[in-house]
């Protein structure tokens, strides 16, 4: 399992388990950075946002609770929010609530 310590490459997709180790295959693979990887999956995200997102529940399975009560109680951000965050994850820039990008690729 990929916790949120751990590093992918984006070019050739090998996991380490520091930044150190990152680092070092950087400079081997010509990677100008590599990013956290978040262990939630993709899939799960963007189908929970796209049936329950206007109660909040994919911001609940991100672990982000305090915009998924005010998306439950605001149906979605009064539905903007639910599009924005909809968009968002489908162009692989959403984030958990430490800031590590759910992808698409993340099936772990």
């Amino acid at each position: 399992m990929v916790t949120e310590k751990n590093y992918k490459c984006d070019k050739c997709g090998k996991l380490f388990s520091s930044e150190k180790e990152a680092e070092a295959h950087e400079k081997k693979c010509n990677v100008v950075r590599t990013k956290p990887v978040n262990e939630k999956a993709w899939l799960t995200t963007l189908l929970l946002c796209i049936f329950l997102g206007w109660l909040g529940i994919h911001r609940f399975y991100v672990g982000k609770m305090g915009t998924g009560i005010l998306y439950m109680f605001t149906g979605g951000g009064f539905v903007f929010g639910w599009i924005i965050d909809l968009v968002m994850i489908l162009a692989g820039s959403f984030t958990d609530k430490g800031g590590n990008f759910i992808k698409y690729g993340n099936y772990y």
